[in-house]
């Protein structure tokens, strides 16, 4: 086989694959804007594309506007396409899949930096861990 044959089938090879990734990502872009198009229903807590938070309250299909409660007495009517993502979606039934709040990090029960935090009887191996010894030493300390 030629090496010119060789180079050109090769750079064929990867416009080929570069294009079926292209396609792949089309499709999986497609897939997730039907579904977040499918859960935007009134009561779905959402967040729009500048980072406000809020629950929809009415959506308007003919265009395209959806209002937005984002405070006791505050309402905001915003396109559709500003939507960024579903923060708790709704059931069919009109309940929410998370009614809890969102805790994004538990740091109420992490300790201060500095604070002392008491624990119960280690293990033999926490001890052993601990002292660098045998667990025997551990507990005779």
């Amino acid at each position: 086989m030629n090496p010119n044959t060789a180079q050109l089938l090769f750079f064929g090879v990867i416009i080929l694959v570069v294009i079926g990734l292209m396609f792949r990502n089309g499709r999986k872009r497609q897939r997730d804007a039907a579904s977040m198009t499918s859960g935007l229903k009134p009561g779905a807590e959402i967040m729009t594309a500048s980072g406000i938070y809020g629950t929809i309250t009415a959506i308007d299909e003919a265009e395209n506007k959806i209002t937005l409660q984002t405070g006791p007495t505050s309402e905001l009517t915003v396109h559709r396409q500003a939507i960024s993502r579903i923060v708790t979606p709704v059931t069919d039934d009109g309940t929410q899949l998370n009614g809890a709040p969102v805790v994004l990090d538990d740091a109420a029960a992490d300790p201060e930096f500095g604070e002392r935090v008491e624990r119960g009887d280690p293990t033999a191996e926490e001890a052993t861990r601990r002292s660098g010894g045998t667990a025997s030493k551990a507990a005779g300390e």
